[in-house]
């Protein structure tokens, strides 16, 4: 009898170690990376002063260097969908990079750059546009208020929203999967949320 209890316990115990190690994938498959209380488990590609500060992640310079810096996923994804609350100044460059074709080199030529930038020169493919791929007119402004992306990569198909409007839905194949990336290139940058969930 001793020794069946000791099985039940340590069969507990295994389902709560299975179910501490997975804290931040929900029952309905969406998994947190980032949230108002910690940063999240990223590679860094050069390095900006991200830190938590107020319930969301915040850069507002590069610590070394002029290129920009970015978190990129230690997890590679393939169809998807993201949910991200951020907050930008008017000087802010920024965006979320999906299906990177490698996690060393990140840029809209190796990924697809989700774009928050509304000072671009070109704003054809600043905020709410990906890069190169998917044009915006008119380009949305993001500067000075919360905003919410939903973006869904499914096989070719490529979906951006922002706040409740389709900014961009495209076709392109050239990039199959990949890790993500959250960019820091200037101004101040937050982000509050971001999810992920694989279709």
């Amino acid at each position: 009898m001793k020794h069946m209890f000791a099985i039940a316990a340590v069969a507990a115990i295994g389902v709560s170690a299975i179910a501490i190690s997975q804290p931040a994938t929900s029952q309905d498959g969406w998994v947190t990376l980032v949230d108002g209380t910690k940063m999240g488990d990223w590679d860094k590609v050069a390095d900006a002063n991200w830190t938590m500060k107020d319930g969301a992640l915040v850069a507002d310079k590069l610590t070394a260097g002029k290129d920009p810096a970015y978190l990129v996923s230690k997890k590679s994804y393939k169809d998807f969908q993201i949910k991200a609350e951020f907050w930008t100044d008017e000087d802010a460059n920024s965006g979320i990079f999906i299906r990177c074709k490698t996690a060393k080199v990140i840029d809209s030529k190796e990924c697809y750059e989700v774009n928050i930038f509304d000072k671009r020169p070109d704003p054809t493919y600043g905020t709410g546009a990906i890069v190169d791929v998917a044009k915006v007119n008119p380009m949305p402004k993001a500067a000075g208020k919360w905003n919410t992306y939903e973006i869904t990569a499914k096989g070719p198909k490529l979906t951006v929203i922002l706040n409740g409007e389709k900014t961009a839905d495209v076709e392109d194949g050239k990039l199959a999967s990949g890790p993500i990336a959250l960019q820091y290139g200037s101004g101040v940058v937050k982000f509050r949320k971001v999810q992920i969930k694989e279709l």
